[in-house]
């Protein structure tokens, strides 16, 4: 049953055709927010609106590292509801296992494209709307990762991005304060999407090992993203970190 006190809110999910921005657009919507569903491929993010069958979902074909596929996002979500009430920062990539010395340069930059430039995009796009709108205001949740505070095996591209996050995270929380802007970050470790089902049949460890690793079911990460959305904007989760319990990540395995 949708939560009337969000009613008419209004959020955007960039990488909403699967996973974790799919759990977090459905979770949303469910609970009366207004959606732009934003990612590359039309078909996944029509499918997520067919999915979610309601009115209140909007599929945007949008390229992040693309400046101004983004501006266009934030144009058509204006466009159709008026306001920008939630960006959640969602879209992100990395290269696999991929050894540090046989990185191309090309897919060095795709991945700074996606997860740091896309990402400053967005929080950029939604300063402008949100600090201009009445009432003014609103809230950013960036996707961080495990990765922003230890990485993996073999993925340097993917981890140095996630900790860059952390600092937009932090930067912008600062510069959001005049605006009745909230910024936080998910970290989330191991959530079961198509991405991340290769753990269930092992992954490399940090000391050479093989390991099969537990995961979560991804909808707990999306009521974890409900959560932080409907906190009012005198609140602000800074960081949350969601995880399978007994992941290998505190601790020494």
């Amino acid at each position: 049953m949708a939560n009337t006190s969000q009613a008419g809110r209004v959020a955007i999910v960039t990488g909403g055709g699967s996973g974790i921005g799919k759990a977090a657009a459905l979770a949303l919507l469910a609970d009366g927010w207004r959606v732009a569903i934003a990612g590359r491929r039309v078909e996944p993010l029509q499918q997520v609106v067919a999915d979610a069958g309601t009115d209140r979902a909007l599929a945007v074909p949008t390229d992040v590292s693309e400046p101004s596929s983004v501006k266009a996002l934030f144009e058509t979500t204006v466009g159709a509801w008026g306001r920008v009430d939630l960006l959640f920062n969602n879209a992100g990539m990395g290269l696999g296992q991929t050894l540090l010395e046989d990185i191309a340069i090309e897919d060095w930059k795709r991945v700074v494209d996606t997860n740091l430039n896309g990402m400053f995009y967005g929080i950029q796009q939604a300063f402008r709307v949100m600090k201009s709108q009445s009432p003014r205001g609103g809230r950013i949740i960036n996707n961080g990762s495990i990765s922003a505070h230890a990485p993996r095996p073999n993925s340097v591209a993917y981890t140095a991005t996630k900790h860059a996050v952390t600092g937009l995270t932090k930067t912008a929380a600062l510069d959001g304060r005049k605006y009745d802007i909230a910024v936080g970050q998910i970290d989330i470790g191991n959530a079961m999407t198509d991405l991340a089902a290769k753990m269930a049949k092992g992954v490399p460890q940090a000391n050479g090992e093989i390991a099969i690793e537990p995961l979560i079911d991804v909808n707990i990460v999306g009521q974890s993203i409900l959560y932080m959305a409907n906190l009012p904007l005198e609140a602000n989760v800074l960081f949350h970190t969601v995880m399978a319990t007994k992941m290998p990540f505190v601790g020494r395995g």
